[in-house]
Parts: C-alpha cells; sequence; structure tokens
C-alpha cells in the first residue's frame, strides 16, 4: 500500500490544496444610524414635540440615537422620565442637544438656534418661507444647513401628511375657538354656535375648501350653524360637498359676493393655502370694517402671511385683538392647543420616515433617491452668494412655495 493510502481525509485535503477557509458575510453599508436631537421649543409657547416616547423606544430599539432636551415634552405631558425609560438621553441645556446631527422640532428655528446650529446639519421641522426674512435665509446658508421643511413633505400620492394631520386638528379645533369668543365670558356677542327653537343659527364663512375647510365644516354642521364656503377651485368645491354629503352654499371668491356674506358673518375662519409663495389677502380692509361688532375672524393662513388685510400674528398667550371691532384670532401653531394630540400625529409620520431613511442610508440619500420625496426640491451644495440668496428669497411659487428640503 503506498504512502498516500495511509494518509488521512485532512492530510489528503491539505495536500491537495482543497482545504476550505473561514470567510466573514458581507454587512449591509448603506443602513444609517441617526444621532437626533430634540430641542425644547422657544417660540410662540409652543407646546408639541415630533416624537413620542413610543417613537423613541422604537428608534432606539433600531440602533439610533435620541438626545431629547430637558422639560422638551412637558407641553405634551410626557415627562422626562418617559423618554428616558425609552431610551433616550436627558440633557440640560440646549447647546448639548444641538450637537445632534438630525434636529427635529417643530417651530422654525430662531436665530439664536442657527447660531448653535453645527455646519451641514440636518433641521427637520416647519420653515414657513412666507413669513422669513432674507437676514434669515442668509444664516441658513452661512451653515449650509440641510433643511427639511415638513409643511412641503410629501408622500406617494402627491398628498402632504403632515399638513394633512395638522388641518384635521385645526378644523376640529376651530370651531370650539370660535364658541369661545362668541361667548358673554370672552366679551363676544353672547352667542351659541347654531341656534335654539325661535332663534336663528349663527352664520359662519370658511375661506378655502381643502381639509381644514372640510373639518371646519363638520363641526359647524354639527353644531347647527349655517355655513358658506368660499374657493377660487371649483374642483374643491365640488369635492367637499361630496365629502360632507350634503347640499350648502358655495362660491368662488369674488369681491361682491364675498363682502355682501361677510357683513351678514357671525364667524369668518380664514383656511386658504397659499398657491403663488405667499398668500394674496383675500378679505380686505374695508371688508372687515364692515363686518358685524363682536363678530370672530379666525386666520388659519397667518402662519403664510394671512388672508386678511388686518391680521397679524398673535400667540397663545395673548392670542386675540380687535380692530374695527372684530375680534381677530391670529395665532399660527393652533394645533398647540391639543398638544398631545398634535405630538402623537406627528409622530407616526415621522417616526416611519426616520426609519425609511435609516435604511437608504441617510436623510439625504432618502430625498434624492426618490422622485415622490424629492418633489420640488431644490440642493444648493456649498456657498451662495448674496446675488443668488436675493434671488432665491424672491422666487415665484413653482420655485420657492413647493421648497420642500434645500440646502441653503
Amino acid at each position: 500500500m503506498s504512502k498516500k493510502e495511509h494518509m488521512g481525509f485532512a492530510e489528503l485535503v491539505k495536500e491537495s490544496s482543497l482545504s476550505p477557509e473561514e470567510k466573514l458575510m458581507p454587512v449591509k453599508k448603506n443602513m444609517h444610524s441617526f444621532f437626533l436631537g430634540l430641542p425644547n421649543e422657544i417660540s410662540l409657547q409652543e407646546r408639541r414635540i415630533t416624537l413620542t416616547p413610543d417613537s423613541v423606544a422604537l428608534l432606539v430599539n433600531n440602533g439610533h440615537e435620541v438626545w431629547v432636551e430637558t422639560k422638551a415634552g412637558l407641553g405634551s405631558k410626557f415627562s422626562d422620565k418617559d423618554y428616558s425609560d425609552a431610551g433616550a438621553k436627558i440633557v440640560y441645556s440646549a447647546e448639548e442637544v444641538y450637537k445632534a446631527e438630525a434636529i427635529l422640532k417643530i417651530e422654525p428655528p430662531t436665530l439664536e438656534e442657527i447660531e448653535m446650529m453645527k455646519p451641514r446639519q440636518v433641521l427637520i421641522s416647519a420653515i414657513q418661507m412666507g413669513s422669513q426674512s432674507a437676514e434669515y435665509i442668509k444664516a441658513l446658508n452661512a451653515k449650509q444647513i440641510t433643511a427639511l421643511a415638513f409643511e412641503f413633505i410629501e408622500d406617494k400620492v402627491g398628498g402632504m401628511p403632515i399638513i394633512r394631520a395638522m388641518s384635521e386638528i385645526a378644523g376640529n379645533t376651530v370651531m370650539s375657538i370660535a364658541a369661545e369668543y362668541l361667548s358673554s365670558s370672552s366679551g363676544g356677542k353672547g352667542v351659541i354656535m347654531g341656534g335654539i327653537t325661535g332663534v336663528p343659527p349663527t352664520k359662519v364663512v370658511i375661506l378655502g375648501a381643502g381639509t381644514v375647510a372640510e373639518y371646519a365644516a363638520r363641526a359647524t354642521i354639527g353644531l347647527g350653524a349655517d355655513v358658506e364656503i368660499f374657493d377660487n377651485h371649483i374642483y374643491k368645491l365640488r369635492r367637499i360637498k361630496q365629502a360632507l354629503g350634503r347640499q350648502l352654499y358655495t362660491s368662488t371668491i369674488d369681491s361682491a359676493t364675498l363682502a355682501r356674506s361677510l357683513k351678514q358673518a357671525d364667524v369668518v375662519i380664514g383656511a386658504l393655502r397659499p398657491e403663488k409663495g405667499r398668500n394674496r389677502y383675500v378679505v380686505t380692509e374695508e371688508m372687515v370694517a364692515e363686518m358685524k361688532p363682536d363678530s370672530v375672524i379666525i386666520d388659519l393662513s397667518i402662519d403664510q402671511g394671512g388672508c386678511f388685510e388686518t391680521s397679524e400674528q398673535t400667540s397663545l398667550k395673548n392670542p386675540v385683538f380687535r380692530k374695527y371691532d372684530v375680534i381677530h384670532y391670529c395665532v399660527p401653531n393652533i394645533a398647540s392647543r391639543v398638544a398631545f394630540t398634535a405630538t402623537t400625529a406627528l409622530s407616526n409620520i415621522f417616526t416611519p420616515t426616520i426609519l425609511r431613511a435609516a435604511e437608504e442610508g441617510g436623510m439625504e440619500d432618502m430625498i434624492f433617491a426618490h422622485k415622490w420625496f424629492m418633489r420640488g426640491v431644490y440642493a444648493y451644495k456649498g456657498s451662495l452668494t448674496n446675488e443668488h440668496i436675493a434671488r432665491k428669497f424672491h422666487m415665484k411659487h413653482k420655485d420657492l412655495g413647493l421648497l420642500m428640503a434645500a440646502r441653503f
């Protein structure tokens, strides 16, 4: 018997260069781990926060790091302990939370907050371009911030999920506000929304026929008040009648017809979205002067410039003022009145978006990888000259109003 026949199998394999070698399984490289910061809101008495503790727990369990500034969730009835138990780190200064890779907040950052941000940081918040100054744009540009304006985020079917959620809340909330300021205890007309036997119902005029108008009209009809809806888009008027399932007064916006309705109105709700950058005034100062004393104007478009010439932005602390003896309510963050509900709605949208962005390799990769998410995006890499900034700031709606995410 030959020598090779006496050799064991292992030696035979080794001699024949057939020895197996271990090799590590390749790891997917495009999974991104986010470092998220949730600061305390410091403007307009904002009470909302972007993520609930349950959402934070889900993100942490998926490998993301979340820092929450102390007391940031108190306005929505979430304590520091709730976030700490969910796996977030509680930090005790704004400077510390702004060290995060991505900042999630509700209101547009103030100039002081922009100063605390790091160069090329990701910002997810409202931007409210219609009410920002050139100085504000320059401050974002100086830090080369990648800003995702959530009021322009679109989904696959072209809808705006955050705007719709906040619009549903605003529409449901607005009639309780109107009822509050019509009451005698608030210095109003002393009437109820709707009517009783022998007493005619109140009259509500709604400008706009979108989501806010739909939910406000439902609440108005439920309370027994008369409602009239104005919009310049016939298809929107037709859609809202179909959604409400009943016949009601609708009209396009023309000065004569609108002025007649405003003279008889007890409540006027402005719910027009801007179509060419900034909202144009559809209710002039002269029209407001002709309205009944102690009637109520609620301008829900004030964050985009408003649709009443007499509107001036107010806050939750001082929400109303009078002009021509008409009560004006012009709070931009009206959903903050029901902060728990609003926070839950926002969190339900942001959480899957962040998880999806992590799978894509980061927020910018997600923005540029999906046409449905990138619709209306204008990305600027590097610095812009003052001339470029000025030209950008005066863009028309197709360039500026549809801005969803931009590197300023």
